[in-house]
């Protein structure tokens, strides 16, 4: 009995040890990671920018997201200043492989006019054409699609606000606009600061 006792102690011990010792490793690898993902993150939000923007120095580039059928599918779109659209990138999904992740072309190919939402004058209404909309879905992934038009609906409901034009109805706005000039600024300095703490 008391070579039991002994050997359960042991093994509390042992356990504990080594959950401690695996949850230091585990923060030391966070601390040194954290940095160069949050650049990584800066870095693909600025390569986004330029993207959407089409080259254009007089357009505005939005955050937005919507719930998808794996998750929230988070994008940035690209306005002209009459509300254009003039590109879209995916900064983030989780949908289905083959189905859902084809978000990050579909609406794009300018081969077909149905599903292209490029060049389009953005209204905030954009549906899917099974809902009686404008839009074709990406076949067999209808939920990815119509998640995916309510991120660029409020995009451009927050577009419409700060640049004075009629905001879409039961549209919410997407995030705070800012010039391309101004996001910019603003993540070269961030950029600045990480790199100073690293020194």
């Amino acid at each position: 009995m008391k070579k039991l006792q002994s050997s359960f102690m042991n093994m509390v011990l042992s356990l504990t040890i080594i959950t401690l010792v695996a949850a230091a490793a585990l923060a030391g690898v966070y601390n040194l990671t954290e940095q160069q993902i949050e650049f990584q993150k800066i870095e693909k939000q600025n390569a986004a920018r330029l993207a959407v923007l089409a080259g254009r120095e007089d357009g505005v580039a939005i955050e937005a997201s919507a719930n998808g059928f794996g998750g929230e599918i988070k994008i940035m779109v690209g306005f002209a200043p009459d509300g254009t659209i003039l590109g879209y990138e995916i900064l983030e999904q989780q949908e289905t492989p083959g189905l859902g992740t084809h978000v990050v072309e579909w609406f794009k190919d300018a081969s077909k006019p149905g599903q292209n939402i490029l060049g389009r004058k953005a209204d905030g209404q954009f549906k899917v054409s099974k809902e009686g909309g404008s839009v074709d879905a990406i076949t067999a992934a209808t939920i990815s699609s119509k998640a995916f038009l309510a991120a660029v609906n409020q995009a451009y409901a927050d577009f419409a606000e700060q640049a004075g034009l009629d905001k879409p109805d039961g549209v919410a706005g997407a995030s705070i606009l800012k010039k391309v000039e101004e996001q910019v600024t603003e993540e070269e300095s961030v950029i600045e600061e990480k790199e100073a703490e690293n020194e």
